[in-house]
């Protein structure tokens, strides 16, 4: 039999103070039962020797100190999985959100999940195909790889993030695959626009949604991610699946922390959030991976807004310092009316060399990656220096240089929302665009590709000028 407690010697804001309270311990559920007989829900953030700390997740208001009930439940939030998960739409602590979305669990798991020993991780280095050619192509994703994308307000990161989630895959005709993911502090605009969309396209027979509104409690928005990845661990690591989480928005998880610790009147780091924001992006971050003797993998794509475009932000900072590279949109793109607005220059991933190659996408990968990227940074130094000089001071390599960027972004970068384009479709891209030069100035691709696949591009290039 649980004890209850009618000490509640304090209440501010979510927060309730409970006194003489006994083996209590951090992050334990609470249930708190009010006058009328209503109950609400509750989660310890500290212990001080017979005092607790407890968040209220749907407020204090209408709380009478002298009448109410708090009983602590001796557990932590727990998250009850089984196969059936996948094709279903939970709230941001777990709980299904219609009738339809009931399972019957065959676990129960602590969201707090348990730290991967460093010695048991298996070394990321299988492609994982987004039909995305700014990704597949130069910014490679490869299986247990946690990377990024950093985004700004007003640009389409949720339309990414939707079609990376439809139409990402792995290669390989006996693989399992399942996308979960995790939208925190959306509107609810936003979460019928991705329940319609995964619906529509009957990607959410693979997925697992995990939906936090901005009208929900702040520290359900700390809950949320972890609740992805549990599922994520039992789907990889118990049924031998490759998972890929999606976490969109970060920026309103690590605003949730800030708030939650403001609240614990503790002393604030940089620019107000708590001094521990690293430690704990570490622990969400850090749960992506595989695990040598394990079929399955989690692979990571957390999206975040970075206030005022600013990447020296300290949550696109630390994020950038914890995970392997990262995705940058581009304002100026999505000016152009380019979609999806990936500005490839600054954007990194830094296992894209272990995932690429013969058996993994196809052997002339790394130097197509290689020459796209040095004729697309000649092109852009060649546009600054237009707007200087003028075209009139562009020599005629100059100008091919201009006219290749030009083409990349609207060709290459630029695809249709619905678009899902195979590695095979982006690498032969790569070889129609470049083949606008003449072979010496491809310096950075092998004799032998380019004996082997650009004459092939040269040859179609002569036909379609011809017709």
């Amino acid at each position: 039999m649980l004890k209850e407690y009618r000490s509640i010697t304090n209440i501010s804001g979510p927060l309730l103070h409970v006194e003489g309270v006994e083996g209590v311990k951090y992050e334990e559920l609470v249930d708190i039962k009010l006058a009328d007989g209503s109950i609400r829900s509750g989660i310890v953030l500290e212990v001080n020797r017979d005092n607790a700390l407890v968040q209220v997740f749907e407020g204090t208001s209408g709380i009478d100190s002298k009448n109410t009930r708090v009983r602590f439940l001796g557990r932590g939030t727990h998250m009850y999985l089984s196969s059936d998960i996948l094709g279903k739409v939970f709230t941001g602590l777990g709980k299904p959100k219609t009738e339809k979305d009931k399972i019957i669990p065959e676990k129960s798991l602590d969201i707090n999940g348990a730290p991967i020993n460093p010695y048991a991780r298996d070394y990321p280095d299988e492609f994982i195909q987004t039909g995305i050619s700014s990704i597949d192509g130069l910014n490679t994703l490869v299986r247990g790889q946690k990377i990024p994308i950093f985004s700004g307000a007003g640009l389409p990161h949720n339309r990414i993030a939707a079609q990376i989630a439809r139409q990402a895959a792995v290669l390989g005709e006996k693989e399992k695959f399942a996308v979960v993911f995790v939208a925190i502090g959306i509107t609810f605009e936003e979460a019928e626009y991705f329940i319609n969309d995964f619906k529509k396209t009957g990607a959410i027979s693979r997925s697992v949604l995990i939906l936090n509104l901005a009208d929900d409690p702040a520290i359900e928005r700390i809950a949320t991610p972890r609740v992805g990845l549990t599922c994520a661990e039992y789907l990889a690591f118990e049924k031998d699946m490759h998972v890929l989480v999606i976490l969109t928005d970060m920026t309103n998880y690590c605003e949730a922390l800030k708030e939650v610790s403001a609240a614990r009147k503790e002393i604030p780091g940089r620019r107000g959030y708590p001094g521990y924001l690293y430690t704990d992006l570490a622990t969400i971050y850090e749960r992506a991976g595989r695990i040598r003797g394990k079929k399955g993998s989690i692979t990571q794509i957390p999206i975040l807004t970075m206030p005022e475009d600013d990447k020296t932000h300290p949550i696109p900072d630390l994020t950038g310092y914890i995970t392997e590279g990262q995705i940058i949109l581009s304002r100026s793109l999505h000016k152009k009316k380019l979609s999806p607005p990936i500005d490839v220059l600054p954007s990194l991933s830094r296992l894209k060399d272990k995932g690429i190659g013969q058996g993994k996408t196809r052997e002339d990968h790394a130097d197509i990656f290689n020459q796209l990227y040095a004729a697309y940074t000649r092109g852009k130094e060649v546009e600054e220096l237009t707007v200087i000089l003028g075209e009139a001071a562009l020599t005629d390599m100059d100008k091919l240089y201009l006219k290749f960027a030009e083409k990349f972004e609207n060709e290459y970068v630029s695809q249709g929302e619905y678009e899902n384009r195979s590695i095979d479709r982006t690498l032969d891209l790569g070889w129609k665009l470049l083949s606008i030069f003449p072979r010496e100035e491809l310096k950075r691709i092998r004799t032998e590709y380019l004996d082997k696949y650009l004459a092939k591009f040269k040859i179609e290039k002569e036909e379609d000028e011809s017709d």
